[in-house]
């Protein structure tokens, strides 16, 4: 170890010491400059803009500024490297400027703005992108999932509780299930866009300015819905992360228990999906396999994003109101991060859904198995015979008893021989018939939300709408950000005629 002497002369005697500069500033201005690099320069642009059209900045500097920013906009980010006398990009960036226009001019490109609500700016900027993005993701499972509940509406199956097979329903009806739970996630990252998507701008470091801006002209210029009104939550609130992370962790959550259930149907021992052939592996030793490695690494990117935006939420606990700016430095890159695991996690399984078989014909077997339709005796005794539930469930499980001692389906007796165990009860052939066919079954669950075939069309149907709704809502949002983007150039193509 170094002498205390030697390390302090190491250090330097003036900030940013060495090892601040190698554990903190150099990554922090390496995630600056790949993920808000053009973020950067949409804040600076309409910055600009506003100022002038507030007469806090004259048409020549204008045009000058708007002219070196394009200028810095073709500088080839990655050549970008940390340099000490430049705390982070932002300067590292104004500096630049100021060699090309006059650090006299580049220098009112600050005026009434500070790195708080610059930096509030730009994360926002950015994640409401990475939102819609993951929004338009979640939108193609939804309908991938959609696609194939029609295709396999009437196709019976057993479902389980408690991991136990339980009662049939159809893969159909199983499958909507997790559709309707995805778009519930989907909501949530819309209610998170819209509480990214408000602008902080004008705020300054706390109390706003004492120059006449337009704070809301700042906001329209660059999309954002709304202003972040009151000054000091602009620069101290940090909910639009906790709710962006929140929203990732309830998506891959969820996900990771219905990718769990995938895996679970495409082993051989239950062998109702089969995955694709450009989505499986085979062992290297072992010829035979089929191993479902695109749903493996769907459950692993699920969890890595669950433990992403966990570090979003843990980051931000305890924060001192003041202070969210700063420990946004570390925090953001990990929100990116939860993204990209999504995205990749979404892109996997859609790919997998679209592309997989289900095996009708066992699927159907299996639902004749395991006594699993011997509710509906107890609910026939009482809905026809007007025995009490609870008696007719006593009988019912009596006769699921001697099933079990016997080793013997519901379908392998007859209806005399459960007669005899029923007693006072003398059901026909008929009756018997079809308490034991997992398709009656099914088609007796017509009460809303069942999976009887008109109730699952009824749902589909709804749902396509709901899709048609999701899908213009995100068109809506995604055509604000290019109108925005748009106008901008058009006020900046006018500044150049003009001038």
């Amino acid at each position: 170890m170094k002498k205390i002497e030697d390390f302090v002369k190491e250090e330097g005697d003036s900030f940013p010491g060495k090892t601040y500069v190698e554990e903190l500033l150099k990554p922090v201005f390496n995630d600056q400059r790949d993920y808000l690099f053009d973020a950067m320069f949409a804040l600076h642009r309409a910055h600009v803009i506003m100022l002038n059209e507030q007469s806090l900045l004259s048409d020549e500097d204008t045009e000058t500024i708007l002219k070196g920013i394009n200028d810095l906009t073709k500088v080839e980010k990655e050549s970008l490297k940390y340099q000490p006398e430049y705390e982070d990009l932002f300067f590292t960036m104004e500096s630049k400027l100021g060699d090309i226009i006059g650090h006299e001019i580049a220098g009112k490109l600050h005026i009434a703005r500070s790195r708080n609500d610059m930096g509030e700016g730009m994360y926002r900027f950015v994640l409401r992108d990475n939102l819609l993005s993951l929004i338009k993701e979640v939108d193609n499972l939804l309908k991938a999932f959609l696609e194939q509940s029609e295709v396999y509406v009437d196709s019976v199956m057993p479902a389980h509780t408690h991991t136990q097979p339980a009662q049939p329903t159809t893969f159909g009806h199983w499958l909507l299930a997790i559709h309707d739970n995805l778009q519930r996630d989907r909501n949530r990252l819309v209610e998170a866009y819209k509480t990214v998507n408000k602008s902080p701008l004008g705020a300054a470091a706390i109390t706003t300015t004492g120059f006449s801006i337009d704070r809301n002209r700042l906001a329209e210029l660059l999309g954002f819905e709304e202003l972040m009104e009151n000054s000091y939550d602009a620069i101290g609130a940090g909910d639009y992360l906790l709710e962006s992370a929140q929203a990732i962790e309830s998506l891959m959550i969820n996900a990771g228990r219905w990718i769990q259930e995938f895996l679970r149907l495409v082993t051989n021992e239950v062998g109702l999906i089969k995955v694709s052939s450009p989505y499986v592996q085979i062992s290297s030793i072992m010829p035979q396999k089929r191993n479902p490695v695109s749903i493996e690494h769907s459950r692993a990117l699920a969890s890595n994003a669950v433990g992403k935006a966990n570090s979003i939420i843990q980051m931000l606990h305890n924060v001192p109101y003041g202070d969210v700016v700063d420990t946004e430095d570390d925090l953001q890159p990990s929100l990116y991060d939860g993204f990209d695991k999504a995205t990749r996690a979404l892109r996997l399984m859609f790919a997998v859904v679209r592309t997989m078989e289900f095996n009708e014909k066992l699927a159907e077997e299996q639902a004749y198995n395991n006594l699993i339709v011997i509710t509906e005796l107890a609910d026939v005794l009482t809905r026809d015979y007007k025995v009490s539930f609870r008696k007719s469930h006593t009988m019912a499980a009596t006769v699921a008893q001697k099933s079990d001692e016997l080793g013997k389906e519901l379908y392998e007796w007859k209806a005399h021989e459960i007669n005899e165990i029923l007693e006072e009860i003398k059901l026909s052939e008929l009756e018997w018939s079809n308490i034991v066919n997992p398709n009656v079954f099914v088609e007796r669950r017509s009460i809303q939300g069942g999976p009887s075939h008109n109730e699952a069309v009824r749902m589909i149907e709804n749902r396509k709408k709901q899709m048609n709704k999701n899908e213009s809502l995100l068109q809506s949002l995604r055509q604000n950000l290019k109108d925005s983007k748009s106008n901008m150039r058009k006020i900046i193509e006018n500044y150049e005629k003009c001038n």
